[in-house]
């Protein structure tokens, strides 16, 4: 029988997007011919709850319960009506459908309030000038906060807008705690999700769902559905994959799981799902199923005899993003956090540049593992006509490039090919701070649409660094992100405390390096994570190396990633967590660079052995890097118009050229002499980004002293030439 697939995102990953997996496996299955459909339980639970008719379930299954609620909980019970009547316009303002709202939220009468809102007074200081409509947006992200807190106390203690029962799928190695949650009575959330589950399977009438889980926080949802599915539609097969399962049940051995579920499969999902689609169709055998695991007999069995290949970018296809309720999704804005904010506020078509990472070898990542290991860039060529397509589909000109780690390479040449396509773009991904992002190729990429980079700085000490395997220095960052901020790029650092080894005294110089990069302002946002060992990185296998001690030597039968460890020569990492939440959220804002770091920690902490001005005498100080004769010459701008002139000085006479250059505000005029006049209107066409032919520094130099007889390096540094430089004549 020919399958019909229903793919699903179980609740919950993002408010403002959907997230992209099914979107690319439905795009793969398009060219097969294989009929499918997607949703996103998640948005569609959260607007089903928070809406007149579900928070008046809500507050009446919170009466019939007759508990004791806490003073927040009793104070957002009792304005209930008050909640009932304004959430479906709220709803609707941060769905970008009820603008005019705006005033009244920001007016301070019309939202019901409670514990959320002890810190709006401030508000002005942390969004600054931002405007009427984010500070809306935050405030009504608070109100559904509030709600949220009541549902936590009175209804379900698992629940969260982004996460779903998280704490039971992290770090389960043993299945017991989430088979016992499972086996519950259903509870509210439940019975509104399976109500929502039980329209896609009449309306869309599946063989096979599959459940994507890329977070602890999605498992037990996808489990229930699984639940549920096997009770009321039991010939019905299941499916799960995602980054949960590839990264933590690589060594399953648990046979409940298979109560809830049929398959498990590992890794990229194109070849595993084909294989299972042709398996079902009794087109091939099940012990040919590819990184699939499967109960036969009793017994968990991982099946990966197919040999089937993984396929390639190219034949993946465009992701595919119908069915999604794209204008359902709700723009919020949880905190001051501007790199937060762009994932939390705002739609976000998802798009990868290339499979896996091409530097994959830091220590902590997971790199031995596929969706790191296997490097794999896609063509600019592809990726353009993919963002066309999408902006068709979806009507946003929005990307989040989701790479591990952009390669700078394919960045400037996917930059160079929007320009020429003249496709209106605006975009974010991750990177790593290498020197290859030189200032000239950040104002490329901010011409192409580029409007923020996040990258990893992790433990900002150079000792640490080299240990991690990251390839790059604390002076190296400091250069890279004044590039990117001096583009106009916003910059986000992922910063790590706890990496093995790390002493007390590291760790406050960590501090201090972060503190002067944005005293600076070359970062503009940033996140401490407190260092995990897991399984499958350098770390994880080869401990020893890295003088660490595992603690949870005898692997669990279900999840396998995270490993407890013990540092005998760093410090109690933990203690460090506080201050540096503290101090970092006071640097976003622009305050507390005067303050002594051990004022931040509420024990005694060693001063830094960091000088004051380091950050700040690096950036000043660039190294000179010659000028590659290899290095591409290319003119952003326009073509100029020509007028000659004759200059007279000290009873001389001077043959001049004025090039005039159109811009979007003035024009822009530079004088030369006659003959290198002359020679630059000629080579302005050659040099344009619109010509794919790209020249040389090298080729250029020959021209210019072949043609005017002058010495081309003097030329290239005059000041009309460096007003060009300011203008988008670059270097790459």
């Amino acid at each position: 029988m020919k399958q019909k697939v229903l793919l699903i995102t179980p609740p919950f990953t993002q408010l403002n997007t959907p997230y992209p997996a099914t979107a690319y496996l439905k795009g793969f299955l398009n060219t097969k011919s294989i009929l499918s459909n997607q949703c996103d339980l998640g948005i569609e639970t959260i607007l089903a709850i928070f809406s007149a008719e579900g928070l008046t379930s809500l507050f009446r299954e919170i009466e019939l319960k007759n508990q004791d609620l806490s003073p927040n909980a009793q104070q957002i019970f009792n304005l209930r009506s008050k909640y009932i009547q304004t959430i479906d316009q709220v709803v609707a303002f941060l769905q970008g459908k009820n603008a005019l709202l705006v005033h009244l939220i920001c007016d301070g009468d019309f939202l019901p309030e409670a514990s959320r809102f002890a810190t709006t007074e401030d508000l002005e200081w942390a969004f600054g000038t931002m405007g009427l409509q984010d500070k809306a947006k935050h405030l009504a992200t608070l109100y559904l906060e509030d709600l949220s807190d009541l549902i936590m106390e009175a209804i379900d203690p698992h629940f969260g807008f982004s996460r779903y029962a998280e704490r039971l799928g992290r770090s389960a190695a043993s299945f017991n705690e989430i088979n016992e949650a499972l086996l519950a009575p259903d509870s509210f959330i439940d019975q509104i999700l399976f109500r929502l589950l039980s329209k896609k399977i009449e309306s869309f009438n599946p063989t096979l769902v599959a459940f994507t889980v890329p977070f602890p926080g999605n498992l037990y949802s996808a489990l229930k559905c699984g639940q549920w599915i096997k009770k009321y539609f039991p010939d019905l097969k299941i499916v799960m994959g995602g980054g949960f399962a590839n990264t933590e049940l690589r060594s399953l051995t648990e046979p409940r799981v298979f109560n809830f579920l049929d398959f498990i499969t590992l890794d990229d999902g194109e070849a595993p799902f084909l294989n299972l689609i042709e398996y079902l169709e009794g087109n091939r055998s099940k012990t040919d199923l590819k990184r699939t695991f499967a109960l036969v007999d009793g017994k968990v069995v991982f099946l990966n005899g197919s040999t089937q290949k993984d396929f390639s970018q190219v034949e993946t296809g465009t992701p595919d993003y119908s069915d999604f309720q794209l204008d359902h999704y709700l723009s919020v804005i949880e905190i001051a956090n501007p790199m937060h904010r762009l994932w939390s506020d705002g739609r976000w078509n998802k798009l990868t540049l290339a499979h896996g990472c091409y530097w994959g070898r830091c220590t902590f990542c997971d790199t031995s593992l596929d969706y790191i290991g296997r490097y794999e860039p896609n063509t600019v060529q592809l990726l353009c006509d993919r963002i066309e397509e999408i902006i068709l589909q979806t009507g946003q000109i929005g990307f989040h490039f989701v790479d591990e780690a952009a390669p700078p390479a394919l960045m400037k040449a996917l930059a160079l090919e929007i320009i020429r396509r003249k496709i209106t773009v605006v975009w974010w991904t991750n990177i790593r701070f290498e020197k290859s992002f030189t200032y000239d190729l950040c104002f490329l990429l901010k011409e192409s649409g580029c409007i923020a980079v996040s990258g990893g700085l992790e433990v900002a000490s150079d000792r640490l660094l080299s240990m991690i395997n990251k390839g790059i220095s604390v002076a190296k960052v400091a250069r890279v992100t004044d590039n990117f901020t001096r583009a106009g790029i916003m910059v986000h650092a992922y910063l790590m405390y706890g990496f093995p080894t790390q002493t007390a005294q590291e760790t406050i110089d960590s501090l201090e390096i972060v503190r002067q990069l944005f005293e600076a302002r070359v970062v503009q946002s940033g996140f401490w994570h407190l260092f995990a060992m897991t399984a499958h990185s350098p770390i994880g296998l080869k401990p020893a190396q890295f003088k660490v001690k595992i603690e949870n030597m005898i692997p669990g039968t279900f999840a396998n990633n995270d490993m407890i460890h013990s540092d005998p020569i760093g410090t109690n990492h933990e203690l460090f967590s506080e201050g540096l939440r503290k101090s970092l959220f006071n640097y976003m804002n622009g305050i507390g660079f005067e303050m002594p770091l051990s004022d931040w920690f509420d024990f005694k902490v060693p001063r830094t052995t960091i000088a004051p001005d380091i950050i700040r005498q690096t950036i000043d100080n660039e190294e000179y890097e010659g000028v590659s004769s290899s290095a591409k010459v290319i003119w952003l701008g326009t073509n100029p118009s020509i007028r000659y002139f004759t200059r007279k000085k000290k009873n001389q006479t001077f043959e001049m050229a004025e090039l005039i250059f159109p811009t979007k505000k003035e024009n822009l005029s530079i004088q030369l002499k006659r003959e290198e006049g002359k020679w630059l209107l000629e080579k302005i066409p050659e040099i344009s980004v619109l010509n794919e032919a790209q020249t040389s520094y090298g080729e250029l130099q020959i021209s210019f002293e072949e043609q005017t007889g002058h010495d081309f390096v003097l030329f290239w540094n005059s000041p009309p030439i460096k007003l060009l430089r300011k203008h988008g004549l670059l270097m790459l």
